[in-house]
């Protein structure tokens, strides 16, 4: 019989066992009795809810000794499996990491688990923190675990569980090597969990992790907890994306689709003042009134949701500028979404949490309307926030006296911070590079933070409507749940020496192939292999089909084939003869000329007006340059001015008269150029063109023509009466041949490339004497300390001794290099330096690049594939250099021109790199460079890059 549960998990209604045979009774009372004295029994009793089934099942694959992959929607509670981790962890005796992509996540489950466990029981390693690392719990950014792992460390003894928090990280194509890195890398005693969203691929992302970890059960959940709601707001109305049904297949509103197509046949408004320096409020009000539909202004936006009952909500919009913008905007509405009581709340919390920083660092940083935003109920969120705001921010919102977010989408990357709405203001974001539209997988992360578990009974995604919008389009990106996991591995400098250090080059090489980047690149080689497979069978009826009883048909259709090639190539050859005879006839061509034009549209009789030579040919005048030819400008007898191509003389052509070309002529006046085309008439039409004499064909003559020909007429295959239908066989047989080597030749390019791009790697290490064989030299062990994207670079300056004599603020400067990158293209105008020393050390470590770049290119590493070493940005070494020298904030922000969050990110990344060198420089009687990396940290590390982001 079917039992339906329909009461709180760990509990059965005794109405499920009245219908049972006694034996049946007691083998539930049985099945009751074991799930009791099972670890998962203690740990729900944890929670004040049920468990989903998602999250039992992988409870329970974890118990019985497995692996798990758990793919499920933001939002689901992935996390209950992380935390069970934990619990059998604490159970066992053992350690268990908890690893997140960001410092921020790391910080928000740290305290999570401290509310749980206590202080003492966990601890957090990050790139800015270190709290408790020897606890039995340690949350930590992925890539301490991987420095952990290449250093051997003893905090890895007694690790029984890896908890791998945002796995689908590993597609990012900057970081998401350290990811394969860990897993490839861990224990294999370690189980390890990976939490991931929901991924279209997870099956092949699970037969990997089968692969490298073992026994690995893959739980996908694409069931949301909270149900979510699609909408667009047109006008004053918000319509429903789906038109109301039954079935999985849902229907685009038919109202949303009658006004796309209304509003593609009206014009667009145009508004001439559009230009790069349009205030943000105008660039608003522009794109509302562009289109034909009224579009309600942010402020509008936010009270129509409160007066739906939608908030508290995140507007999603891909710039920080325009997210500081809207705040502004809704404060000059007068909007207030927070009581007197709300407004009391925020004001002492907030004094609370900024305490630390000094009055007049808070007025740089616009502490003041900033505090007067969260006042009212709004704020923004996005990178370039002090990272003490940005926390507020999120503490805020959680606790619901910030009920409208505008955010970037850097807000969607994991952190717990659900809103009952979500909106977005556009479906196109800078991507880097280019405006592209937002992907499904891009629209998915964002609109999941849609619908609180256990507050909301629905989530509402709401899209603003824009002119041009296509409501199928939208719908494609609502429907479209999963998005593939690509891996972007790739192996680096230090990685390589680490992994010789610990295997050796040979048992590297395997490791590496073993990556998830190989194994989906051998995947894709399987559907390839089995074409091979289909055409070699092919092959072989196409064989038999074109045997012939009187000799080696194969050999015969050889000749035909080598006969063929030489005609067509002979052919070629004397169309590309023609051609260049034709060009320079052309090149000899004078304004004045009167020409036959061949072929083409403006075939006839023409006046040269301009010869229209190639760059650098000036034949003695002036005109317009090509680099493709000459394209002679002309009047036709039928009054056309027109420039022609070379495609128009594919015969040399001859000036059949000279004629004067008035200075008066204005080839825009249809009357001089009537005039002088009834001249053009009257002075060479009654001149015959003349015919260009077919050139005797080049095979004629040809030795290997004459040669391949007897070769068949003396071939035993020639006199077969089924010679053409074998004939016909035989050049089947050619084509699918050639076409299974292009096959085997993609294969070839697929199979290996990770371990072949380790090797070119390993190449030019050996060259450095980084490497020798399976020995790593102390350069090498140096560099095996240096982690980051310029890590050969850090190392070569090393070396070089490029940094000794530098003071601390000087070193700080240089070592900004290494980490920066500019947010936008390079500028015209080069970044401020520090003048003397550092200067010229910054100088030295570009003419360093400069080499390695050259060094690279020789052994083939390719930088646009994600290996090898970027120029390095002088951008931020100014700003360094002031703040390591005691300058003011309000001062260095002035000269660095970005926002604090940024200064703070960057300043905190030079800190780690500094930390790095303090610990890889040479120690040799004499170096200064290790003892000034530790002061220059001690520098940088002061008022607003100081202040802790854990409480």
């Amino acid at each position: 019989m079917i039992v339906t549960l329909s009461v709180r998990p760990g509990r059965l209604e005794s109405t499920m066992t009245q219908d049972l045979s006694p034996a049946e009774r007691y083998a539930a009372a049985r099945r009751r009795a074991a799930e009791q004295a099972t670890a998962l029994a203690g740990f729900r009793e944890m929670y004040d809810f049920g468990l989903d089934p998602f999250q039992i099942e992988a409870c329970r694959a974890l118990e019985a000794g497995k692996g798990v992959l758990v793919a499920a929607p933001t939002g689901s509670g992935k996390t209950i499996v992380g935390e069970f981790a934990v619990h059998l962890a604490l159970q066992q005796g053992r350690k268990c990491f908890y690893t997140t992509p960001i410092k921020a996540l790391s910080n928000q489950k740290y305290s999570d688990l401290c509310r749980r466990y206590g202080s003492g029981m966990v601890g957090l390693l990050t790139g800015d923190n270190s709290l408790n690392p020897d606890a039995p719990v340690v949350v930590m950014t992925t890539e301490v675990l991987r420095n952990m792992l290449y250093a051997g460390s003893q905090t890895l003894l007694g690790l029984g569980y890896v908890v791998m928090d945002e796995v689908h990280y590993l597609s990012d194509r900057f970081r998401g090597a350290v990811w394969e890195e860990v897993i490839i890398h861990l224990p294999e005693s370690v189980t390890l969990v990976s939490l991931s969203a929901t991924v279209s691929n997870a099956e092949e992302f699970g037969d990997w992790l089968d692969t490298v970890r073992g026994d690995t059960q893959v739980i996908v959940s694409e069931h949301r907890p909270v149900p979510l709601f699609q909408h667009v707001l047109a006008g004053r109305r918000m319509y429903d994306l789906f038109e109301e049904g039954e079935g999985r297949k849902k229907a685009v509103n038919p109202d949303l689709t009658r006004m796309a197509r209304l509003e593609a046949s009206r014009p667009a408004f145009q508004d001439r003042r559009r230009g790069r320096n349009m205030r943000e409020a105008d660039r608003e009000r522009e794109r509302r009134q562009r289109s034909r539909i009224w579009i309600p202004s942010r402020p509008e936006v936010i009270e129509r949701l409160d007066a739906e009952g939608l908030l508290p909500a995140i507007t999603f919009i891909f710039s920080r500028a325009a997210c500081e913008a809207a705040v502004q905007q809704c404060l000059y509405a007068g909007l207030r979404l927070n009581d007197e009581q709300a407004r009391e709340e925020v004001r002492a919390l907030v004094e609370e949490r900024t305490a630390a920083i000094p009055p007049e660092d808070l007025h740089v940083l616009g502490y003041y309307e900033w505090l007067e935003g969260l006042e009212r109920g709004i704020a923004a969120h996005h990178a370039g926030m002090l990272p003490t705001f940005k926390e507020v921010v999120e503490e805020l919102f959680v606790r619901g006296l910030v009920k409208a977010v505008f955010a970037t989408e850097t807000l969607a990357l994991g952190i717990n911070m659900p809103a009952r709405s979500v909106v977005l203001e556009k479906l196109v974001k800078w991507n880097g590079e280019q405006h592209a539209d937002i992907t499904p997988g891009e629209y998915t992360q964002l609109t999941g933070r849609a619908g609180r578990r256990g507050i909301d009974v629905e989530g509402h995604a709401v899209v603003l409507w824009q002119r041009g919008m296509n409501p199928e389009h939208l719908a494609g990106l609502a429907g479209t749940r999963t998005y593939p996991l690509r891996s972007s591995f790739k192996p680096s400098y230090n990685m390589a020496v680490n992994l010789v250090e610990q295997f050796g080059r040979h048992r590297s090489r395997e490791l590496l192939e073993t990556s998830f980047a190989q194994f989906q690149a051998d995947k894709s080689v399987v559907g390839i292999s089995r074409q091979v497979q289909r055409n070699e069978e092919g092959l072989e009826g196409y064989k038999a089909s074109m045997t012939c009883h009187l000799g080696d048909f194969s050999e015969y259709a050889r000749l035909r084939r080598e006969l063929k090639d030489r005609e067509t190539e002979l052919a070629r050859q004397g169309a590309a003869h023609r051609r260049a005879e034709a060009a320079v006839s052309l090149e000899k061509l004078k304004p004045g000329d009167v020409i036959h034009v061949p072929t083409g549209k403006y075939a006839g009789l023409a006046l040269v007006l301009d010869p229209g030579l190639p760059a650098g040919r000036s034949n003695g005048h002036r005109g317009f340059e090509y680099h493709d030819g000459p394209r002679p400008l002309v009047l036709t007898a039928e009054r056309q001015v027109k420039r022609l191509a070379s495609i128009d003389f594919p015969v040399p052509v001859e000036p059949l008269e000279r004629m004067r070309i008035p200075k008066s002529f204005n080839p825009r006046s249809p009357q001089s150029r009537r005039d002088l085309a009834s001249a053009l008439r009257t002075k060479a039409g009654h001149i015959p063109p003349e015919r260009h004499r077919k050139q005797r064909s080049q095979a004629a003559d040809d030795r290997e023509i004459a040669r391949l020909r007897t070769a068949l007429r003396a071939h035993p295959c020639h006199g077969c009466d089924d010679r053409e239908d074998h004939a016909r066989w035989a050049e089947r047989y050619h084509r699918l041949l050639r076409d299974t080597r292009q096959l085997e030749h993609r294969i070839e390019g697929r199979t290996n490339t990770i371990a072949r791009t380790f090797d070119r790697i390993v190449a030019l290490l050996t060259e450095l004497d980084y490497l020798r064989g399976n020995e790593v030299t102390e350069h090498g062990k140096r560099l095996a300390r240096l982690y980051g994207e310029l890590d050969l670079l850090a190392s070569e300056c090393l070396r070089e001794r490029v940094w000794e004599g530098l003071d601390p603020a000087e070193l700080a400067a240089c070592v900004s290099a290494l980490v920066y990158e500019a947010r936008v293209g390079d500028d015209a105008v080069a970044p401020k330096l520090p003048s003397g020393r550092a200067k010229a050390a910054l100088g030295e470590m570009v003419r360093i690049w400069g080499r390695l770049d050259a060094l690279e290119e020789e052994f083939r590493i390719n930088q646009t594939e994600g290996v090898g070493q970027r120029e390095p940005d002088l951008g931020f070494a100014w700003a360094a250099y002031m703040w390591a020298s005691g300058k003011g904030l309000d001062e260095v922000l002035r000269e660095a021109d970005m926002p604090a969050g940024d200064f703070v990110r960057w300043c905190k990344q030079v800190i780690d790199v500094l930390g790095q060198i303090s610990a890889a420089a040479p120690s040799a009687e004499g170096s200064t460079v290790a003892r000034n990396a530790r002061k220059a940290v001690d520098g940088l590390l002061r008022g607003v890059v100081a202040y802790s982001s854990v409480g």
